[in-house]
């Protein structure tokens, strides 16, 4: 089994991806694969609507010259998927938005083909607006008939500061317990 998880932070190893490498420590304990994939500083466009997906049914965007290919070929093999972001103006960075509006075009255009699939959203934040960005993370999930599992708090932590989010004992917790719940998850699947 294997995780794939997408940091759709402008900072590569800020509070998201600490956030991140912490549900994938407790995913590793449990002999699950994992893949971090930094968006910061690659290429990724938004959605063009140009609907080529629909008609081409290859299970690839159709708009050229950026990671969105590579990482809907990842999504594709993996078993879990994780979406983090910070919360900027209370929702999800660019990079995630243009990730989920591309991704999931190709996948209604391609059968659902992330159907059943285990999903996890992570977001950092620094005050407000964190709950709409998870949301919008887990529409994608739930569009896409993916399978979402809980944690003790909403998939949060709080932080400024890179590094502020280790501060946020509730916040690690959460990861921690979502990483658990996540693993138990996808073998229950598997069984």
């Amino acid at each position: 089994m294997k995780v794939v998880a997408f940091n759709g932070s402008a900072r590569k190893d800020g509070n998201t991806a600490i956030l991140v490498n912490t549900v994938l420590k407790e995913l590793k304990k449990e002999g699950i694969k994992t893949e971090l994939v930094q968006l910061a500083g690659k290429k990724i466009r938004g959605c063009t609507a140009c609907e080529k997906c629909f008609e081409n049914q290859d299970k690839r965007c159709a708009v050229k010259g950026d990671i969105a290919n590579d990482c809907i070929e990842k999504m594709l093999e993996a078993d879990g998927i994780i979406l983090a972001s910070p919360t900027y103006f209370a929702d999800v960075s660019p990079e995630i938005k243009a990730l989920i509006d591309r991704s999931g075009f190709v996948a209604k255009a391609n059968q659902d083909m992330f159907k059943r699939k285990v999903g996890a959203g992570v977001i950092a934040v620094r005050r407000g607006g964190a709950i709409h960005a998870f949301d919008t993370i887990n529409h994608f999930f739930f569009i896409n008939q993916m399978v979402v599992p809980g944690s003790s708090y909403w998939n949060i932590g709080i932080g400024l500061a890179p590094g502020d989010v280790n501060g946020d004992y509730e916040g690690i917790l959460t990861m921690k317990t979502l990483g658990a719940n996540m693993a138990w998850l996808m073998k229950k699947i598997q069984e």
